[in-house]
């Protein structure tokens, strides 16, 4: 049984996911960001407790289609900005949303928009300001390094986003102390 599970964003979640899935017994087949292959397929009592367990580190069980579908918007979006090279991308955002999630863009960021009161490019927007904030607090890469890892064209159009979402430039937000938010609180 393929279970959705929303707030997965690293991989430290596919481990707990993973954990607290065989502690019930289940055998897990598969675990990548958003879903869990089980077996055996659980009961209605057995789905119960999944969700009361994985509720416990976070996690929520997804059961309507449409948030399986935002769910799976949102770990293409974290899974790209996260864990790739934007500067290596060959294709755009959506192009890469629609292609993995296997729907018309369209329509997804309807669906998106509808459900989560704010549009996909400010969700890709919003992750990919985080992700500057963590390159920023680790100290190794410059700005323009940045910027470019980051697919901005230049660092320029990174610091006037950044400030559009932060009302702070990014020395200011190194400088400042101030803390990341969880990228599933976005």
């Amino acid at each position: 049984m393929l279970l959705r599970i929303k707030n997965m964003v690293c991989d430290r979640c596919l481990m707990i996911v993973r954990q607290q899935l065989e502690s019930l017994g289940f055998h897990v087949n598969e675990v990548i960001l958003g879903q869990a292959d089980i077996t055996p397929e659980p009961d209605e009592e057995r789905v119960q407790l999944i969700a009361s367990a994985l509720k416990v580190p976070g996690f929520e069980l997804i059961s309507s289609e449409t948030e399986k579908t935002v769910e799976a918007i949102k770990n293409v979006v974290i899974d790209l900005i996260h864990h790739s090279d934007l500067s290596e991308m060959n294709v755009t955002f959506s192009d890469m949303i629609s292609r993995r999630v296997g729907k018309d863009y369209a329509y997804l960021s309807r669906l998106f928009s509808n459900s989560q009161d704010k549009t996909i490019e400010r969700y890709i927007i919003e992750q990919k300001v985080e992700r500057i904030k963590e390159l920023l607090e680790y100290g190794e890469l410059n700005l323009n390094e940045i910027a470019y890892r980051m697919g901005y064209s230049s660092s320029a159009h990174l610091s006037t986003q950044f400030k559009a979402i932060t009302g702070m430039t990014p020395s200011l937000f190194k400088s400042s102390g101030k803390s990341r938010r969880p990228i599933d609180k976005i």
